[in-house]
């Protein structure tokens, strides 16, 4: 007989990004790193946009618990997504150039 897998708090899901637009997104689920010293504060330790773990206040986040599989399936995935390469877009001078290009000596 097979037992249920105990729940986790390791994520949670970005509620207020206020003051932190570029390491938050409003929605996106993030892993949340255990830091007693940290909950104790009122705060959470939060891998963000940037790939590396930050503390963000605990209100910020509403925390999920989720069984340990699930668990472990989402921060594979969420590491995954943190060392892809960022995409690089072209500047906007070259996308202005190729779109004047007439279409017939278009490659």
């Amino acid at each position: 007989m097979r037992t249920k897998a105990r729940p986790a708090t390791d994520f949670g899901v970005c509620l207020d990004n206020s003051g932190y637009s570029a390491s938050l997104e409003v929605g996106k689920l993030y892993h949340v790193i255990p830091d007693p010293e940290a909950s104790k504060r009122g705060y959470i330790r939060v891998v963000d946009e940037s790939g590396e773990d930050y503390g963000y206040s605990a209100k910020r986040f509403y925390l999920l618990n989720v069984p340990k599989p699930i668990a472990h399936a989402l921060r594979t995935r969420l590491d995954q997504r943190a060392h892809r390469p960022r995409k690089v877009f072209e500047p906007a001078a070259r996308k202005m150039r190729r779109a004047s290009t007439p279409r017939s000596t278009r490659g």
